[in-house]
C-alpha cells in the first residue's frame, strides 16, 4: 500500500475535530471535516462532560471523512486525559462523565494518602500530583462495585467497536498505572481498595483494536470494514510524536489549554528531587516517558476573555495581542500553577488580586492583564525546562512549542526571551498529526522508529523559529 486515508478523532478541553489524513511515502496532508465545541457542562452538582453529544459529533464527522474519502481505511481517537466513564455489568453507561475541573476530589485527596502516601505513590506510578488525577477521582465516586471505567477515548471506541480495552499512554496519567512495567500495577490497585475489575487492559499505541460494528457501520453510511486502532490516546502524547526534532537535547511545549512542558526520555525519572518538583513520568508513543509538568496554559486567557465577554466588553484575540506587545515589559507577573485558576470563574479579577498579594503593580487594562498572563507563562515554562533538564541529565538545546499555542507569536517570542533559546513553532495540529502518523505506521504505509516518523513530519510541514532578544541590559 503506498497511500492511505485515515480518520484522526482529536477532543480537546475546549472544542473537537474530526481530521482526515492522506499519507504516502511523499505525502502527509490534514483536511478538517467536523470541528464542533466542548467543554464542562455545570450542573446543579457538578460539572460534567457532554459525552453522548461528543459521540454524535464523532459520528458526523466520520459521515463526513467517508464522503470525502471513499477509500478511508481506518481512525484512532485522541482526547484529554484522567477523566472516565463508568459502564455497569451490562456494558451500559451509568452516568455523563465528571469533568476534572470539578471539585469533588478536594474532600478525598487526603484520604487516598492516609492509605498509600504521596511518596509511595510516586514510587509506584512516578505522576505528579494533581487533585484530578484518576485514582482521586475514583475515591470520590458512591460506589464502583461491579462498574468498569473506560477512558474517554476508551470509551468512545468500545461504542464504536464493541472492545474494550485501556490505551497505555492514557492509562498512565491515572495513577494506576505501574512507572517500570508499564501496566496496572496490581499492589497499588489492592492498596487503595479499588476492585480488582475496575479497569480494562492496557494496550500499547500501534495495536488494531477492532472494526467498527455493524450498526456504527449503517448510522455513518460507511459500507466496508473500518479498523480502529490504538495511538497516543493521550492528546499530549500524539503531540510530541510531532515535534518536529532532530536530536535528542529539545523540550517540548504542547501548548493549548494546558501547558505540558518537559523532555522526551527512554527511562522514567522516580527521584525524590521529581517527586517534590512534582514532575510526572508519562508513557509516550514506543516506549518512550513524558517527563514533564502540567503548567494551567491558555485556560487563564480563553476564561479571561470569556469573562470580559459576559460583562458586555468584547475585544478580539489578535487586537489583544498587538496591544500586550507594546506593554512594556518587566510588568507583574504571577503563579498560574496556584490553585485559584483552575476552576471557571473571574480570571481577570483573581490575576489582579494575585498580583496586588505578591506585592506587585495591578494590570488595569485589558491588554496589561493579556501581557501579565503570557509574561507569567513565559516564565514559568522557562522554570520547567530548567527543572526538566536539572531533574533528567538531559541537555537542551531548542524549545519546540506545538499545538494552538504555536501561533501566538508573542507568547513564542516571551518563552524564546524567558529560556534564552531558539524556541521552533509549529505544528498547529501536532496532536492530530501524531494521530495519523502512527495510525499510518500501524498499517504498513510508513515505517521505522519516532526519528523516522519526525523525519517524514519535517518534510510536509513549516515552522517558525523565535531567537531569544538581547536587551540592553544583557
Amino acid at each position: 500500500m503506498s497511500e492511505i486515508a485515515l480518520a484522526a478523532v482529536d477532543l480537546g478541553a475546549s472544542s473537537g475535530r474530526v481530521m482526515l489524513g492522506r499519507v504516502g511515502h511523499d505525502r502527509l496532508e490534514l483536511t478538517q471535516v467536523n470541528r464542533f465545541r466542548n467543554g464542562p457542562v455545570r450542573l446543579p452538582d457538578g460539572l460534567y462532560w457532554d459525552i453522548l453529544g461528543l459521540y454524535q459529533d464523532i459520528l458526523e464527522g466520520l459521515r463526513s471523512a467517508n464522503r470525502k474519502a471513499p477509500d478511508l481505511a481506518g481512525l484512532a481517537i485522541d482526547t484529554w486525559a484522567v477523566d472516565y466513564g463508568l459502564l455497569d455489568t451490562g456494558g451500559a453507561l451509568v452516568g455523563n462523565p465528571r469533568h476534572y475541573r470539578d471539585p469533588r476530589t478536594d474532600a478525598v485527596v487526603d484520604q487516598v494518602q492516609q492509605r498509600v502516601s504521596a511518596a509511595d505513590l510516586y514510587a509506584a506510578n512516578g505522576l505528579q500530583h494533581l487533585p484530578f488525577n484518576t485514582h482521586y477521582q475514583f475515591a470520590a465516586e458512591p460506589t464502583l462495585a461491579g462498574r468498569r471505567a473506560l477512558l474517554i477515548p476508551d470509551l468512545l471506541g468500545y461504542w464504536l467497536t464493541g472492545a474494550q480495552i485501556t490505551e497505555q499512554t492514557n492509562a498512565s496519567t491515572t495513577g494506576l498505572l505501574n512507572a517500570v512495567t508499564g501496566d496496572w500495577d496490581t499492589a497499588l490497585i489492592d492498596r487503595l481498595g479499588l476492585p480488582t475489575d475496575l479497569l480494562a487492559p492496557v494496550v500499547a499505541p500501534g495495536h488494531t483494536i477492532g472494526e467498527l460494528t455493524a450498526a456504527v457501520r449503517a448510522d455513518t453510511g460507511i459500507d466496508r470494514p473500518l479498523t480502529l486502532t490504538t495511538v497516543g490516546s493521550h492528546d499530549t502524547a500524539s503531540a510530541v510524536v510531532s515535534v518536529p526534532a532532530e536530536t535528542e537535547n529539545f523540550a517540548y511545549i504542547s501548548c493549548g489549554t494546558w501547558g505540558l512542558v518537559g523532555v522526551e526520555l527512554d527511562a522514567p525519572v522516580l527521584t525524590g528531587a521529581g517527586r517534590h518538583a512534582n514532575f510526572t513520568n508519562e508513557r509516550g508513543v514506543d516506549g518512550t516517558f513524558r517527563y514533564l509538568r502540567n503548567v494551567m496554559g491558555l485556560w487563564i486567557l480563553s476564561e479571561t476573555l470569556r469573562i470580559w465577554r459576559l460583562r458586555g466588553r468584547t475585544p478580539t484575540l489578535p487586537d489583544l495581542l498587538e496591544q500586550a506587545a507594546q506593554v512594556p515589559s518587566g510588568g507583574p507577573t504571577f503563579d498560574p500553577d496556584a490553585p485559584e485558576f483552575l476552576a471557571p470563574g473571574d480570571m481577570p479579577a483573581r490575576i489582579t488580586d494575585a498580583c496586588r498579594v505578591a506585592g506587585q503593580r495591578e494590570p488595569r487594562t485589558q491588554a496589561g492583564i493579556v501581557r501579565c498572563i503570557l509574561d507569567s507563562l513565559a516564565v514559568t515554562f522557562a522554570a520547567r525546562i530548567e527543572d526538566a533538564a536539572r531533574l533528567s541529565g538531559r541537555t537542551v538545546d531548542v524549545v519546540h512549542v506545538v499545538g494552538g499555542g504555536s501561533l501566538n507569536t508573542l507568547l513564542c517570542q516571551l518563552i524564546a526571551d524567558a529560556t534564552g533559546r531558539d524556541v521552533v513553532a509549529g505544528p498547529v495540529e501536532a496532536t492530530a498529526l501524531g494521530n495519523i502518523l502512527v495510525q499510518a505506521r500501524t498499517n504498513g504505509v510508513l515505517a521505522g522508529d519516532l526519528w523516522e516518523l519526525r523525519r517524514h513530519l519535517r518534510a510536509a510541514t513549516e515552522t517558525v523559529t523565535y531567537r531569544p532578544r538581547v536587551t540592553a541590559a544583557g
